[in-house]
């Protein structure tokens, strides 16, 4: 039971009005007055509901085109009135202001109106002033007011008052006050981020990176621990994600709760098979690096020759496919292998079951996605600040041959998947492909040519044959030594991206080994 008396007066003022009818007949259902402003008093009294306009509650009309309604003593100081204490009641019968128990309010439409291009002025006026100052106040004196400020709050604020004789618990207004004080935070940094990014560009419209940057991400998971057991860890997601298949969003079918590294290691590897279309591929990714990539006719295919890539770093790693998971591939993983982590777009019945042999490994579904590229941003936290770029979603500028001899089209085929998988492989990274499988990868080194050897090494260690493969190098040849190296272990064709002081050296190199070579003209660092 609540501690709080019964809710007897309630603010309506909303933007976003979708479930305020039913929401504002529950409220009457329980005997509470409503207080509305212009459009929202507009829509209940159209419904034919009982509703106060606040110009009446204040004896001030609304003026200024609505810029000034509710900021007003007799607002605010019923919702900032502490209960029960007699100097604040004595000055609200001094000027007769009653109670304000609850408060509903969304802002007006500022995050949109910038997505939809509109011009400065327009922005500026969709900026809301008495709806924040409002939520604050109910917010900070939530012992005895409740908040709302999402439409998806009001069944439950509903089956709260009735579970409490038509008050509400303080743990709820705790949550609520939270929540609003979110949104307010929120609010205010979209507008910062929009005011700064014209600011430094010293335009009416917004780009690039502004004066300030201010992010909000909601927590999703409380971790066990973090990289390491001795640190603590939690998971928050974006709450303006644009709803993109991706490990925040994906359904968890089975297995255990995901840990700080799953959950890096799997983004890992579904964005890198992201990149793949239709033709059934396989990514496995161990410690954030791919160490088997493979596309093929079929599903349980792709597995197989992603993993004879790598058998050894396969094992405990991240599997994501970008096809429906079928029963015969998941009965082949868990038959072959221990494995983390499972993803992919749909998994079948079928799969489910065979999976649940296992019952540790995390199965998690992700929806389809679509073909094209979506602007998002990367972070990275440093001591004390934060560094902030467009996500790397582009492959390459104009291909070039650079040699004498052009790519056949079976290698110009290779080079591309294997320039794909560059983009997901830690810098300093070397791939070799053939026939659409890695058959090599060198990855995280502080040289290249010792990415290229190790490649070399790990295909010896797997039993592959780098000859006749096609190698990718995520950044330029500083030298022709690793390119060297490469020839030397059997590769006919490189794809990089060229920009080295030495280009011709290493273009040299590779005419006079009379194997092809493509310039990307973009490089594709993974720190």
């Amino acid at each position: 039971m609540s501690n709080t008396p019964t809710i007897r007066r309630a603010l309506l003022s909303v933007s976003d009005k979708s479930g305020l009818e039913n929401f504002a007949k529950g409220l009457i259902a329980q005997g509470i007055e409503l207080v509305s402003t212009g459009g929202t008093a507009k829509m209940l009294s159209d419904a034919n509901l009982a509703v106060r306009d606040v110009a009446d509650l204040t004896g001030f009309p609304e003026m200024m085109d609505g810029r000034l309604k509710t900021l007003h003593p007799k607002v605010h100081g019923g919702l900032l009135a502490v209960r029960g204490n007699a100097d604040h009641e004595a000055s609200q019968k001094e000027h007769d202001i009653g109670n304000i128990d609850l408060l509903v309010v969304n802002l007006y439409p500022f995050e949109e109106t910038v997505a939809k291009g509109a011009d400065l002025a327009t922005c500026i006026e969709n900026i809301d002033i008495g709806g924040p100052a409002m939520i604050r106040a109910a917010a900070k004196n939530h012992q005895a007011v409740t908040v709302l400020v999402d439409p998806a709050d009001y069944d439950t604020v509903l089956a709260e008052m009735k579970d409490n004789a038509g008050a509400t618990t303080v743990p709820f207004r705790q949550k609520m006050a939270q929540k609003a004080y979110a949104r307010t935070a929120e609010y205010d940094g979209h507008i910062s981020n929009y005011l700064g990014q014209i600011i430094e560009n010293d335009e009416d419209k917004p780009k690039g990176f502004g004066t300030t940057f201010t992010v909000q991400y909601q927590k999703a998971q409380t971790m066990r621990y973090g990289e390491n057991p001795h640190q603590t860890a939690a998971f928050y997601t974006d709450i303006n994600s644009s709803g993109e298949a991706c490990v925040a969003t994906a359904k968890q079918l089975q297995g255990k709760e995901l840990s700080y590294n799953n959950i890096g290691d799997t983004d890992a590897a579904l964005e890198c098979v992201k990149q793949f279309g239709e033709e059934p591929t396989c990514v496995i990714v161990k410690h954030a690096n791919p160490c088997g990539v493979a596309s093929s006719g079929s599903l349980l295919e792709s597995y197989d020759r992603a993993f004879s890539t790598d058998p050894e770093s396969a094992f405990g790693g991240i599997i994501a496919f970008n096809q429906k998971l079928d029963g015969e591939t998941a009965k082949a993983i868990v038959d072959r292998q221990f494995v983390e982590v499972i993803i992919a777009p749909e998994v079948s019945t079928e799969a489910i079951e065979i999976v649940k042999k296992k019952k540790n490994v995390r199965l998690l579904e992700c929806g389809n996605w679509s073909a094209g590229i979506n602007d998002r941003l990367d972070f990275k936290k440093v001591n004390g600040g934060l560094l902030v770029q467009d996500a790397d979603l582009a492959l390459h500028n104009d291909l070039k041959v650079v040699t004498d001899r052009q790519p056949t089209e079976k290698e110009m085929e290779d080079l591309l998947f294997s320039w794909k998988i560059c983009k997901y492989v830690k810098s300093n990274a070397i791939i070799y492909c053939k026939d659409k499988i890695t058959v090599g990868i060198g990855a995280g080194q502080m040289s290249r040519v010792n990415s290229a050897r190790i490649a070399v090494i790990k295909a010896e260690m797997a039993g592959l044959d780098i000859k006749g493969s096609v190698v990718a190098s995520d950044a330029f040849f500083p030298f022709s030594d690793g390119l060297i190296t490469s020839i030397e272990a059997g590769a006919t064709a490189v794809i990089q991206p060229g920009g080295s002081m030495r280009d011709n050296e290493v273009i040299d190199a590779a005419n006079e080994a009379g194997i092809a070579m493509v310039m990307t003209g973009m490089r594709h660092f993974r720190h």
